[in-house]
Protein backbone atom coordinates (compact mmCIF):
# COMPACT_ATOMS: atom_id res chain seq x y z
CA UNK A 1 0.00 0.00 0.00
CA UNK A 2 1.15 3.73 -1.03
CA UNK A 3 1.73 6.43 1.34
CA UNK A 4 -1.13 7.64 0.05
CA UNK A 5 -3.37 4.85 0.09
CA UNK A 6 -2.14 4.61 3.72
CA UNK A 7 -3.48 8.25 4.63
CA UNK A 8 -6.66 7.85 2.64
CA UNK A 9 -7.51 5.16 4.70
CA UNK A 10 -7.31 6.91 7.81
CA UNK A 11 -8.58 10.57 6.63
CA UNK A 12 -11.76 10.51 8.09
CA UNK A 13 -14.76 11.53 5.08
CA UNK A 14 -18.52 11.06 5.09
CA UNK A 15 -20.03 9.52 2.24
CA UNK A 16 -23.13 11.45 0.74
CA UNK A 17 -24.26 8.95 -2.63
CA UNK A 18 -24.27 5.52 -1.27
CA UNK A 19 -27.66 2.88 -2.67
CA UNK A 20 -28.26 1.08 0.23
CA UNK A 21 -29.71 -1.45 -2.08
CA UNK A 22 -26.65 -1.76 -3.64
CA UNK A 23 -24.07 -2.72 -1.00
CA UNK A 24 -26.08 -6.28 -0.75
CA UNK A 25 -23.16 -8.52 -1.40
CA UNK A 26 -23.27 -11.68 -3.14
CA UNK A 27 -22.60 -13.74 -0.32
CA UNK A 28 -25.08 -11.76 1.96
CA UNK A 29 -27.61 -12.36 -1.14
CA UNK A 30 -27.30 -16.12 -1.27
CA UNK A 31 -27.70 -16.24 2.46
CA UNK A 32 -30.79 -13.61 2.35
CA UNK A 33 -32.01 -16.14 -0.57
CA UNK A 34 -31.84 -19.53 1.63
CA UNK A 35 -33.04 -18.02 4.76
CA UNK A 36 -36.37 -16.47 2.97
CA UNK A 37 -36.34 -19.49 0.30
CA UNK A 38 -36.45 -17.03 -2.42
CA UNK A 39 -35.05 -18.59 -5.59
CA UNK A 40 -32.45 -16.33 -7.67
CA UNK A 41 -31.21 -16.78 -11.26
CA UNK A 42 -27.75 -17.67 -10.14
CA UNK A 43 -26.24 -20.71 -9.09
CA UNK A 44 -23.33 -19.46 -6.72
CA UNK A 45 -21.40 -16.09 -5.48
CA UNK A 46 -19.17 -16.21 -9.03
CA UNK A 47 -21.92 -16.82 -11.20
CA UNK A 48 -23.36 -13.23 -9.24
CA UNK A 49 -19.95 -11.20 -9.86
CA UNK A 50 -19.53 -12.86 -13.55
CA UNK A 51 -23.10 -10.80 -14.26
CA UNK A 52 -21.94 -7.79 -13.24
CA UNK A 53 -20.43 -6.67 -16.32
CA UNK A 54 -22.88 -3.82 -17.78
CA UNK A 55 -22.97 -1.61 -20.81
CA UNK A 56 -25.31 0.83 -19.53
CA UNK A 57 -27.21 2.16 -16.24
CA UNK A 58 -30.17 -0.03 -17.25
CA UNK A 59 -28.66 -3.19 -17.86
CA UNK A 60 -26.73 -3.12 -14.23
CA UNK A 61 -30.35 -1.87 -12.88
CA UNK A 62 -32.28 -4.94 -14.53
CA UNK A 63 -29.68 -7.19 -11.80
CA UNK A 64 -30.19 -4.83 -8.83
CA UNK A 65 -34.02 -4.70 -8.95
CA UNK A 66 -33.41 -8.75 -9.16
CA UNK A 67 -31.41 -8.44 -6.65
CA UNK A 68 -33.77 -7.08 -3.84
CA UNK A 69 -36.04 -9.51 -4.41
CA UNK A 70 -34.11 -11.45 -1.58
CA UNK A 71 -34.80 -8.53 1.07
CA UNK A 72 -37.99 -9.75 2.65
CA UNK A 73 -38.11 -8.94 7.02
CA UNK A 74 -37.08 -6.21 8.53
CA UNK A 75 -33.98 -8.64 10.10
CA UNK A 76 -33.10 -8.71 6.24
CA UNK A 77 -32.80 -4.95 6.02
CA UNK A 78 -30.98 -4.14 8.86
CA UNK A 79 -28.21 -6.59 8.12
CA UNK A 80 -27.80 -5.36 4.55
CA UNK A 81 -27.34 -2.01 6.41
CA UNK A 82 -24.98 -2.99 9.02
CA UNK A 83 -22.97 -4.46 6.91
CA UNK A 84 -22.35 -1.81 4.83
CA UNK A 85 -22.15 0.15 8.11
CA UNK A 86 -19.36 -2.05 9.10
CA UNK A 87 -17.41 -1.98 6.25
CA UNK A 88 -18.02 2.52 5.58
CA UNK A 89 -16.43 2.35 9.49
CA UNK A 90 -13.66 0.87 8.38
CA UNK A 91 -12.58 3.23 5.48
CA UNK A 92 -13.23 5.52 8.39
CA UNK A 93 -16.70 7.27 7.26
CA UNK A 94 -18.15 9.08 10.13
CA UNK A 95 -20.93 10.43 8.75
CA UNK A 96 -23.11 9.05 5.70
CA UNK A 97 -26.26 9.85 4.20
CA UNK A 98 -27.87 6.73 2.45
CA UNK A 99 -30.33 6.40 -0.28
CA UNK A 100 -33.23 3.79 -0.03
CA UNK A 101 -35.66 2.87 -2.39
CA UNK A 102 -39.21 2.28 -0.95
CA UNK A 103 -40.69 1.61 -4.48
CA UNK A 104 -38.32 -1.28 -5.09
CA UNK A 105 -40.05 -2.92 -2.30
CA UNK A 106 -43.54 -1.68 -1.61
CA UNK A 107 -44.12 -2.77 -5.20
CA UNK A 108 -43.65 -6.70 -4.52
CA UNK A 109 -45.71 -6.39 -1.35
CA UNK A 110 -43.46 -5.10 1.40
CA UNK A 111 -44.62 -2.89 3.58
CA UNK A 112 -42.72 0.29 4.23
CA UNK A 113 -42.43 -0.45 8.14
CA UNK A 114 -40.73 -3.63 7.72
CA UNK A 115 -38.35 -1.36 5.18
CA UNK A 116 -37.82 1.76 7.85
CA UNK A 117 -37.96 -0.92 11.14
CA UNK A 118 -35.26 -2.79 10.18
CA UNK A 119 -33.12 0.52 8.71
CA UNK A 120 -33.49 2.37 11.36
CA UNK A 121 -32.55 -0.17 13.68
CA UNK A 122 -29.08 -0.80 11.98
CA UNK A 123 -28.71 2.71 12.40
CA UNK A 124 -28.79 3.03 15.68
CA UNK A 125 -26.42 0.30 15.79
CA UNK A 126 -24.01 1.85 14.09
CA UNK A 127 -24.24 4.71 15.75
CA UNK A 128 -23.32 2.46 19.12
CA UNK A 129 -21.33 -0.02 17.81
CA UNK A 130 -18.70 1.87 15.55
CA UNK A 131 -19.11 5.73 16.13
CA UNK A 132 -21.31 6.53 12.24
CA UNK A 133 -23.71 8.78 12.10
CA UNK A 134 -26.27 7.91 9.46
CA UNK A 135 -29.45 9.69 7.65
CA UNK A 136 -32.01 8.28 5.14
CA UNK A 137 -32.76 9.96 1.79
CA UNK A 138 -36.08 8.76 -0.02
CA UNK A 139 -35.21 8.12 -3.04
CA UNK A 140 -38.68 8.42 -5.97
CA UNK A 141 -38.11 5.88 -8.75
CA UNK A 142 -38.28 8.20 -11.92
CA UNK A 143 -39.04 5.14 -13.88
CA UNK A 144 -42.46 5.25 -12.50
CA UNK A 145 -45.47 7.88 -12.66
CA UNK A 146 -45.83 10.43 -10.67
CA UNK A 147 -48.88 8.90 -8.81
CA UNK A 148 -46.52 6.68 -7.54
CA UNK A 149 -44.00 9.17 -6.32
CA UNK A 150 -46.86 11.24 -4.34
CA UNK A 151 -48.41 7.98 -2.90
CA UNK A 152 -44.93 7.10 -1.81
CA UNK A 153 -44.56 10.44 -0.06
CA UNK A 154 -47.97 9.72 1.61
CA UNK A 155 -46.89 6.26 2.95
CA UNK A 156 -43.79 7.77 4.07
CA UNK A 157 -45.68 10.17 6.51
CA UNK A 158 -45.02 8.31 9.95
CA UNK A 159 -41.64 8.21 9.58
CA UNK A 160 -40.55 11.75 8.21
CA UNK A 161 -38.61 12.87 11.43
CA UNK A 162 -36.41 10.01 10.74
CA UNK A 163 -35.81 10.77 6.69
CA UNK A 164 -33.85 13.66 6.13
CA UNK A 165 -34.86 13.94 2.58
CA UNK A 166 -35.71 12.99 -0.81
CA UNK A 167 -33.74 11.99 -3.96
CA UNK A 168 -34.44 11.09 -7.59
CA UNK A 169 -32.96 7.24 -9.05
CA UNK A 170 -33.24 4.50 -11.30
CA UNK A 171 -33.17 5.24 -15.33
CA UNK A 172 -32.39 8.68 -16.04
CA UNK A 173 -32.58 9.07 -19.66
CA UNK A 174 -36.60 9.54 -20.72
CA UNK A 175 -37.45 10.24 -17.00
CA UNK A 176 -36.70 14.25 -16.76
CA UNK A 177 -36.70 15.93 -13.42
CA UNK A 178 -39.65 17.89 -14.35
CA UNK A 179 -41.95 14.99 -14.18
CA UNK A 180 -41.76 14.94 -10.67
CA UNK A 181 -41.46 18.48 -10.19
CA UNK A 182 -44.78 18.74 -8.00
CA UNK A 183 -43.98 15.94 -5.76
CA UNK A 184 -40.67 17.42 -4.61
CA UNK A 185 -42.73 20.98 -3.87
CA UNK A 186 -44.88 18.86 -1.94
CA UNK A 187 -41.47 17.31 -0.02
CA UNK A 188 -39.90 20.55 0.57
CA UNK A 189 -42.78 22.10 1.79
CA UNK A 190 -42.52 19.20 4.66
CA UNK A 191 -39.41 20.21 5.20
CA UNK A 192 -37.32 17.59 3.76
CA UNK A 193 -33.75 18.31 1.70
CA UNK A 194 -34.11 17.70 -1.71
CA UNK A 195 -31.36 16.26 -3.97
CA UNK A 196 -31.72 14.29 -7.54
CA UNK A 197 -29.70 11.92 -9.90
CA UNK A 198 -29.13 14.05 -13.14
CA UNK A 199 -26.56 14.52 -15.58
CA UNK A 200 -25.05 10.90 -15.19
CA UNK A 201 -26.73 9.89 -18.46
CA UNK A 202 -28.95 12.24 -18.86
CA UNK A 203 -28.00 15.89 -20.67
CA UNK A 204 -26.92 19.10 -18.88
CA UNK A 205 -30.51 20.42 -19.35
CA UNK A 206 -31.45 17.58 -16.71
CA UNK A 207 -29.15 19.36 -14.10
CA UNK A 208 -30.58 22.90 -15.27
CA UNK A 209 -33.93 21.53 -14.82
CA UNK A 210 -32.94 19.78 -11.29
CA UNK A 211 -31.60 23.09 -9.92
CA UNK A 212 -34.65 24.96 -11.46
CA UNK A 213 -37.30 23.02 -10.99
CA UNK A 214 -36.71 20.44 -8.49
CA UNK A 215 -34.50 22.99 -6.47
CA UNK A 216 -31.63 20.76 -5.24
CA UNK A 217 -29.54 21.14 -2.58
CA UNK A 218 -27.08 18.71 -3.76
CA UNK A 219 -26.32 17.16 -7.28
CA UNK A 220 -25.83 13.12 -7.55
CA UNK A 221 -23.52 12.65 -10.49
CA UNK A 222 -23.23 15.71 -12.26
CA UNK A 223 -21.03 14.99 -14.56
CA UNK A 224 -22.33 16.05 -17.98
CA UNK A 225 -22.88 19.66 -16.27
CA UNK A 226 -18.82 19.78 -17.66
CA UNK A 227 -20.40 20.00 -21.51
CA UNK A 228 -22.35 23.36 -20.28
CA UNK A 229 -19.29 26.55 -19.26
CA UNK A 230 -22.09 28.47 -18.11
CA UNK A 231 -23.69 25.56 -15.90
CA UNK A 232 -20.15 24.65 -14.55
CA UNK A 233 -19.69 28.47 -13.44
CA UNK A 234 -23.56 28.56 -11.97
CA UNK A 235 -22.32 25.68 -10.11
CA UNK A 236 -19.23 26.34 -8.94
CA UNK A 237 -20.53 30.32 -7.83
CA UNK A 238 -23.58 28.69 -5.66
CA UNK A 239 -20.74 25.93 -3.98
CA UNK A 240 -23.14 23.40 -5.44
CA UNK A 241 -22.14 19.94 -4.08
CA UNK A 242 -21.58 17.03 -6.33
CA UNK A 243 -21.95 13.22 -5.21
CA UNK A 244 -19.02 11.82 -8.22
CA UNK A 245 -18.83 8.15 -7.80
CA UNK A 246 -15.89 7.06 -10.34
CA UNK A 247 -15.73 3.44 -10.11
CA UNK A 248 -19.69 3.53 -10.91
CA UNK A 249 -18.85 5.59 -13.82
CA UNK A 250 -16.40 3.37 -14.67
CA UNK A 251 -18.49 0.28 -14.13
CA UNK A 252 -21.41 1.75 -16.22
CA UNK A 253 -19.43 3.04 -18.81
CA UNK A 254 -19.95 6.48 -18.20
CA UNK A 255 -16.21 6.92 -18.56
CA UNK A 256 -13.92 4.23 -20.49
CA UNK A 257 -10.88 4.30 -18.59
CA UNK A 258 -10.84 5.99 -14.63
CA UNK A 259 -7.71 8.01 -16.19
CA UNK A 260 -10.27 10.15 -18.24
CA UNK A 261 -12.53 10.36 -15.04
CA UNK A 262 -13.58 14.34 -14.91
CA UNK A 263 -13.30 14.50 -10.89
CA UNK A 264 -10.16 16.14 -11.34
CA UNK A 265 -11.16 18.51 -13.78
CA UNK A 266 -14.11 19.33 -11.79
CA UNK A 267 -11.86 20.44 -8.89
CA UNK A 268 -9.83 22.26 -11.36
CA UNK A 269 -12.82 24.48 -12.02
CA UNK A 270 -13.75 25.18 -8.37
CA UNK A 271 -17.05 23.02 -7.95
CA UNK A 272 -17.64 21.01 -4.80
CA UNK A 273 -16.75 17.60 -5.54
CA UNK A 274 -16.98 14.63 -2.92
CA UNK A 275 -16.14 11.18 -3.76
CA UNK A 276 -18.87 8.18 -3.23
CA UNK A 277 -19.23 4.12 -3.79
CA UNK A 278 -23.05 4.53 -5.16
CA UNK A 279 -23.67 0.78 -5.61
CA UNK A 280 -20.80 -0.96 -4.21
CA UNK A 281 -21.29 -4.68 -4.27
CA UNK A 282 -21.90 -4.26 -7.96
CA UNK A 283 -19.48 -1.94 -8.69
CA UNK A 284 -16.34 -3.30 -6.91
CA UNK A 285 -15.45 -1.04 -4.21
CA UNK A 286 -16.53 0.99 -0.86
CA UNK A 287 -15.49 4.86 -0.98
CA UNK A 288 -11.72 4.16 -0.50
CA UNK A 289 -11.49 1.72 -3.16
CA UNK A 290 -13.01 4.91 -4.72
CA UNK A 291 -10.43 7.55 -3.95
CA UNK A 292 -7.75 5.32 -4.67
CA UNK A 293 -8.17 4.12 -8.09
CA UNK A 294 -8.23 7.87 -8.81
CA UNK A 295 -5.15 8.74 -6.33
CA UNK A 296 -3.52 5.30 -8.73
CA UNK A 297 -4.32 6.90 -11.69
CA UNK A 298 -2.30 10.17 -10.73
CA UNK A 299 -5.91 12.04 -10.60
CA UNK A 300 -5.91 13.35 -7.32
CA UNK A 301 -3.03 13.75 -5.10
CA UNK A 302 -3.11 13.90 -1.08
CA UNK A 303 -4.41 17.64 -1.12
CA UNK A 304 -7.13 16.88 -3.32
CA UNK A 305 -8.24 13.69 -1.00
CA UNK A 306 -8.08 16.36 1.47
CA UNK A 307 -10.38 18.95 -0.19
CA UNK A 308 -12.77 15.82 -0.75
CA UNK A 309 -13.24 14.71 2.42
CA UNK A 310 -13.56 18.26 3.79
CA UNK A 311 -16.14 18.70 0.77
CA UNK A 312 -17.70 15.57 2.36
CA UNK A 313 -18.52 17.36 5.37
CA UNK A 314 -19.30 20.94 3.82
CA UNK A 315 -21.80 19.06 1.68
CA UNK A 316 -23.50 17.04 4.28
CA UNK A 317 -27.46 17.79 5.97
CA UNK A 318 -25.42 17.89 9.18
CA UNK A 319 -25.62 21.07 11.72
CA UNK A 320 -23.04 23.41 10.80
CA UNK A 321 -21.60 22.61 14.83
CA UNK A 322 -21.57 19.28 14.11
CA UNK A 323 -20.04 19.78 10.59
CA UNK A 324 -17.16 22.02 12.49
CA UNK A 325 -16.27 19.30 14.79
CA UNK A 326 -15.84 17.10 11.99
CA UNK A 327 -13.90 19.81 10.17
CA UNK A 328 -11.78 19.70 13.41
CA UNK A 329 -10.98 15.89 13.62
CA UNK A 330 -10.24 15.97 9.84
CA UNK A 331 -7.44 18.91 10.09
CA UNK A 332 -6.09 17.30 13.79
CA UNK A 333 -5.75 14.13 11.32
CA UNK A 334 -4.01 16.10 8.48
CA UNK A 335 -1.74 17.88 10.80
CA UNK A 336 -1.05 14.78 12.84
CA UNK A 337 0.44 13.24 9.07
CA UNK A 338 2.38 16.02 7.82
Amino acid sequence: MSDLDTFIAGLPKAELHMHIEGSLEPELMFALAERNGVAIPFASVEEVRAAYSFSNLQDFLDIYYAGAGVLITAQDFHDLAAAYFARAAADNVRHAEIFFDPQTHTDRGIDLATVMEGLLSAIDEAAERHGVTARLILCFLRHLDEDAAFATLEAAEPWLDRITGVGLDSSEVGHPPAKFARVFAAARARGLRIVAHAGEEGPPEYVHEALDLLEIERLDHGNRALEDPALVVRLARSAMTFTVCPLSNLKLCVVDDIADHPLPRMLRQGLRVTINSDDPAYFGGYVNDNFRVLAAAGGIDRDDAVTLARNSFLGSFLPDDVVALHLAALDEYVAAHA
